[in-house]
């Protein structure tokens, strides 16, 4: 099983809530090769959804930069961006947003939860079944035997709440246990008795 616990948690009190589990960071301060998981990790050639023949760095790279705002327009400079920083375009510095482009030079925005559906999501599925399969399929068979804690600094698990950030670390626990958005939902099992240790170190 797979649950999602914020980052900013202290994993004592993890620990408390859910005994003798595999705590792991998924965010961009992670310290091993989990890191790989985060949507600003520069794998590099990621295709940009609805634009053939170009690519970005990062996952984030590409949800920023297809944002359209009252004072700016698609950002592709962003998409070679490989330092993991940098990457976030703010209201205070260009305004309204009015959403995100469907492609490099399309002609459509699409609103936010469109968005998160036609570009987030199929740019994150690819890097997962892509870029970091062997740590995906570690994670799914370590997920059936122990409780896994993913930490993120989002833990929005709705995909159509645009309340709050979506956790990517939702989508890695979507993903390995085949459930919504990449299949249909389905109820979650809570039970487990597991071990804490450390996933990924090579």
């Amino acid at each position: 099983m797979i649950i999602i616990e914020s980052h900013r948690k202290k994993p004592e009190n993890i620990l408390k809530k859910y005994p003798n589990v595999i705590i792991a960071d998924v965010t961009s301060q992670a310290k091993d090769t989990i890191v790989k998981l985060s949507p600003f990790y520069p794998h590099g050639n990621i295709p940009v959804p609805f634009s053939e023949g170009v690519t970005a760095s990062c996952v984030e790279a590409i949800w920023q930069g297809l944002k359209v705002f009252e004072t700016c327009d698609v950002d592709t400079s962003l998409f070679t961006n490989t330092t993991m920083a940098g990457l976030k375009r703010t209201v205070r510095k260009y305004g309204k947003p009015l959403g995100h482009r469907k492609g490099v030079n399309g002609s459509e925005l699409l609103g936010y939860i469109e968005a998160r559906h036609q570009i987030y999501l199929p740019a994150y599925k690819w890097v997962l079944e892509n870029k970091v399969h062997n740590i995906i399929e570690r994670l799914r068979e370590l997920s059936k035997m122990k409780t896994i804690v993913l930490l993120d600094y989002a833990t929005n698990c709705d995909v159509d709440d645009p309340s709050k950030p979506l956790s990517h670390a939702f989508l890695i626990k979507a993903y390995v246990e085949g459930i919504y958005p990449f299949s249909s939902k389905k109820d979650e099992n809570t039970s487990s008795d597991n071990i804490q240790l450390t996933l990924f170190n090579d």
